[in-house]
């Protein structure tokens, strides 16, 4: 049975990377639970109906938020940049851009590799320079 999460053969990868993968799914998975019950609520006059789905959407947030605080906890840069942006009033996309700019690099996730993400080549960013 093939699963469609890797890019790579699986049993190349480390056990941690493969938990992320699962992780990231379940995270995509979730989001999609959310959107279609947003979607069905938008149209449902049923009150009965209605209140139903809003219990059930309530679940996939919760599931939503628990996989996000999974994968953050095993990515630090992710959670770094997250902090920069989340819960923050104002413009969106700036936070963004400043809370990227003032991450320091990881592996991307997976909980597996060099640590600190650097090739051991130096940065590129011309700080220090």
């Amino acid at each position: 049975m093939g699963f469609d999460q890797y890019h790579e053969p699986p049993e190349d990868l480390p056990a941690a990377t493969r938990t992320f993968a699962r992780m990231c799914a379940s995270l995509t998975e979730e989001a999609e639970a959310i959107g279609w019950y947003a979607q069905r609520l938008a149209v449902e006059p049923d009150p009965a109906a209605r209140a139903i789905m809003e219990d059930a959407q309530g679940e996939e947030f919760k599931h939503f938020a628990m996989d996000l605080e999974y994968l953050l906890r095993q990515t630090p840069r992710w959670r770094q940049i997250a902090e920069g942006v989340l819960f923050q009033p104002g413009d969106i996309v700036a936070h963004g851009e400043d809370a990227e700019a003032g991450s320091a690099p990881d592996d991307g996730g997976g909980g597996e590799g060099p640590g600190d993400g650097s090739l051991g080549i130096g940065s590129l960013r011309g700080e220090g320079l």
